[in-house]
């Protein structure tokens, strides 16, 4: 939108909605049916802020979509900051009896994010069906300071940054086979039945995090046939019943594929912790989704420490 006479031109507030869902999507048609409008408004929108600013904010490419230049980074931080302002205010303006709606981005650990947190989101939706979700379940730590995800559930603490922070829960990792790997290699009960097995891990130099080396404290030495960075791939490799692997119990102790392995004997304990911007705290769906998560965790603490096969959503 031009401004008057000799000024610079003045953005139309309102073409941060659009800038912002592209964004988020990469794609003007993502954009445009999140946004209940046509593509080509999207693409006009965007184009109409980009010359308002006088600077580029998304590359275009037919293959990746609508990627970020620096200039839109920064303009997505600032934009994202104003649109949690706006929502905050308009929730205590409403009041807090009104449907909770919006969008959130969780990151989370890879198998964390598939095997609870996922399905724990969908039971979620039932009762708030107007807030949408994109999960990100990977074998990182996403970046809140990026922007990459509102709200995060990591295997660390951050110990920096202007974050809330709280322990979601504990979980154990065991040692696991199949059934058919205890027929052919034999039985394992003792630490001595690990001497010469066949072991699947991380890649050391690869890991995103300390906790995850724990394979060595367990067995020293022990002979790695294959090794990934994800756990996900970790533990569809020990279901082909060749090699041992040392697995999250919320994840192995739900596939009856799987037998855990000297159960008092071979205990790995860990925590996740979930933290979010202080200012996205104060959202109404943020909270109430934080404590759903918390609950959930509680409820499937069984689970959590290998002491249930089952995930209880209700």
């Amino acid at each position: 939108m031009a401004g008057a006479s000799g000024a610079e031109p003045r953005p139309d507030w309102d073409d941060l909605r659009y800038f912002l869902e592209v964004a988020r999507t990469q794609r003007v048609g993502a954009a445009a049916q999140r946004l209940g409008v046509d593509h080509t408004t999207v693409s006009r929108r965007v184009r109409a802020l980009e010359q308002a600013l006088g600077t580029l904010l998304f590359d275009k490419s037919r293959n990746a979509g609508f990627a970020l230049t620096p200039e839109g980074q920064q303009l997505l931080v600032h934009a994202e900051q104003m649109e949690t302002a706006l929502q905050s205010a308009c929730e205590q303006v409403a009041g807090l009896g009104q449907t909770l709606s919006g969008h959130v981005r969780i990151g989370s650990t890879e198998a964390f994010g598939t095997y609870f947190v996922t399905p724990v989101l969908s039971r979620f939706q039932r009762e708030y069906p107007a807030i949408d979700f994109d999960v990100l379940p990977v074998p990182r730590f996403v970046s809140l300071s990026q922007r990459e995800a509102d709200l995060a559930i990591t295997i660390e603490r951050p110990q920096l940054g202007p974050y809330v922070c709280s322990k979601l829960c504990d979980y154990r990792l065991q040692l696991y086979a199949t059934p058919g790997y205890l027929a052919q290699y034999g039985d394992v009960s003792t630490f001595a039945d690990l001497t010469g097995r066949r072991f699947i891990s991380y890649v050391d130099e690869l890991a995103f995090s300390n906790e995850l080396r724990y394979l060595e404290d367990i067995v020293p030495g022990c002979n790695v046939v294959l090794r990934s960075t994800s756990v996900i791939a970790q533990y569809q490799a020990a279901l082909q019943g060749e090699a041992l692997a040392v697995l999250p119990c919320f994840m192995a102790a739900q596939d009856p594929r799987l037998v855990p392995l000297l159960v008092d004997d071979v205990v790995v304990a860990r925590s996740f912790w979930i933290y979010c911007h202080e200012e996205l705290r104060t959202l109404k769906r943020i909270t109430v989704l934080w404590d759903y998560l918390r609950d959930a965790a509680q409820r499937n603490d069984a689970l959590l420490q290998g002491k249930a096969g089952q995930l209880l959503l209700t």
